[in-house]
């Protein structure tokens, strides 16, 4: 075979290929067409079909779009979603709390305490006390809430709800940050050296005003003076112990217990001491003075870790 000339097969094959790749390109064409007439539809579906337009006006305008979708109701206030005895229908203010110690990354507040609720009717009489002193001495708030008492004093209702009916706290031990690897052995412990314990009856019998170390904020608060003083001290000395074997500090060394039910800023011990003093003559003017204020009985101990809380030790009611 000279040079240049092509076998019967060869032509055969060139021929064949030829057929294959036109089949191949037809294929193609025809999958455009059909994706071009998808889109076609869903466009007539979407605005309209033109010679439906054309049709009907004879005008040969195209069809107008669909009208738009008329606007819906405003959303409802955001006040529809909170009860209304919730915490959020109070206003908070500017208060500039001061952390008692800096924010440390992987550091968790740990706090243990005894809680206490009042209740009876002692709890109105308590709601007017804080009333008459908030008349007296301005920038009052409620303890953990941060709610003006000024602005409950309006209403005896919320005043004795927001202010009096929530959960007190008489601390067992110093506010203090823990590390991570400290939590468990911490719970543990105060578990172990805690869980038995006997019923007993809390007297808060005087209103007393406490200023922190810093003296960043005061506190008015009910001590406890009679009984229950021993057995909460004893649980101090606990509290103590586990906290020094976790190199906490301590306690303070003449612990006072007592719950806190408003705070201000800085020191202004006087002022609330004076405003106590002038509340407790005109209430006992011509009467012997209470013996205690409201009596609690002791129900267990919680420790709070950051946000979490553990039950150290719970009495059935």
């Amino acid at each position: 075979m000279l040079y240049g000339e092509v076998s019967k097969p060869q032509l055969f094959l060139w021929a064949f290929g030829g057929r294959e790749r036109e089949r191949e390109r037809e294929r193609e064409r025809e999958s455009q067409h059909q994706h071009r007439q998808q889109k076609m539809e869903v466009l007539r579906d979407t605005y309209g079909d033109d010679s439906d337009s054309d049709s009907g006006s004879g005008s040969g305008s195209p069809a107008p779009l669909p009208p738009l979708p008329s606007p819906g109701l405003p959303p409802p206030p955001l006040s529809l979603f909170t009860p209304p005895n919730s915490l959020d229908s109070y206003p908070t203010g500017q208060t500039s709390r001061v952390r008692s110690f800096p924010h440390v990354e992987g550091n968790y507040a740990l706090h243990v305490y005894i809680p206490v609720h009042i209740s009876g009717p002692q709890r109105k009489e308590i709601a007017l006390f804080l009333k008459k002193v908030a008349s007296v001495v301005p920038g009052l708030f409620v303890v953990d809430a941060d709610v003006p008492l000024e602005s409950l004093c309006r209403d005896d209702q919320k005043l004795e709800q927001v202010a009096v009916g929530r959960e007190f706290h008489v601390s067992l031990g110093r506010t203090v940050p823990i590390r991570v690897h400290q939590i468990d052995s911490m719970v543990s412990m105060l578990r172990q050296k805690l869980q038995f314990h006997k019923p007993y009856w809390i007297d808060f019998d005087k209103w007393e005003v406490f200023v922190n170390d810093d003296s960043t904020r005061s506190f008015l608060s009910l001590e406890v003076m009679s009984r229950g003083l021993a057995e909460i001290t004893k649980q101090i000395q606990v509290v103590n112990d586990v906290y020094r074997r976790h190199n906490l500090p301590e306690f303070y060394k003449d612990p006072r217990p007592h719950i806190s039910l408003a705070w201000a800023l800085g020191d202004v011990s006087d002022s609330l001491q004076k405003a106590v003093e002038e509340m407790r003559r005109s209430t006992n003017f011509g009467k012997r003075s209470p013996k205690c204020i409201f009596t609690s009985k002791f129900s267990g101990i919680e420790c709070k870790i950051g946000r979490k809380t553990y039950k150290i030790c719970k009495l059935p009611d």
